[in-house]
């Protein structure tokens, strides 16, 4: 029994060359710096799997009932308002609550969906599953994909970003926030 690994590491290498970088990544390493890594990773890869990975397994059907202006639109708000948010509240790390992780999971859900509704990778997605045939090998590829850049972004959001003193980092996530959300009004991103 010979298994074709094409679809999956064609799926996998196109995947991350065009999420990296993208404004998930941006997203994940954001909340990352903020919230609870293992809940904001979680809530990220449900995303994908619900956005990306039905998409894979049934094609554009799912694509073609979600109007992808109203979808931005939603998104760019969204990103605003959690910017607004994050400038006005002042939290220490330390004060981690069961609700707090319950919060930044549906945040890095809810954002990652919106974001991934209607884009490159979700089209991508439907695609590849087309051209190869095999929706399940093309699910892993876009899957392992994000686990390795929601891994590495959250890992950077978590470490590397909570070095910086918490006044200053509220500040810059809470304005990338609002700058990321502008564009996704603008059409830019």
């Amino acid at each position: 029994m010979c298994i074709n690994l094409t679809p999956l590491i064609a799926s996998f290498s196109f995947i991350f060359l065009a999420e990296l970088g993208d404004k998930t990544q941006l997203c994940t390493l954001m909340l990352s710096s903020r919230f609870s890594a293992p809940s904001v990773f979680l809530g990220a890869m449900a995303a994908f799997f619900l956005v990306d990975g039905v998409s894979a397994l049934l094609g554009g059907e799912i694509l073609s009932l979600l109007p992808s202006n109203i979808i931005s639109l939603i998104a760019g708000i969204i990103f605003i308002v959690f910017g607004l948010i994050s400038l006005v509240r002042r939290r220490s790390v330390e004060e981690t609550s069961l609700f707090d992780i319950k919060v930044s999971f549906f945040r890095a859900f809810s954002l990652t969906a919106l974001m991934e509704l209607g884009d490159k990778t979700q089209i991508a997605s439907i695609l590849l599953a087309a051209q190869f045939g095999d929706p399940v090998m093309v699910l892993a590829g876009v899957m392992l994909a994000f686990s390795l850049l929601t891994g590495i972004s959250v890992v950077l959001g978590y470490k590397v970003l909570r070095l910086l003193p918490r006044k200053y980092l509220n500040v810059a996530v809470s304005l990338a926030f609002i700058i990321v959300g502008l564009l996704i009004l603008l059409g830019q991103m």
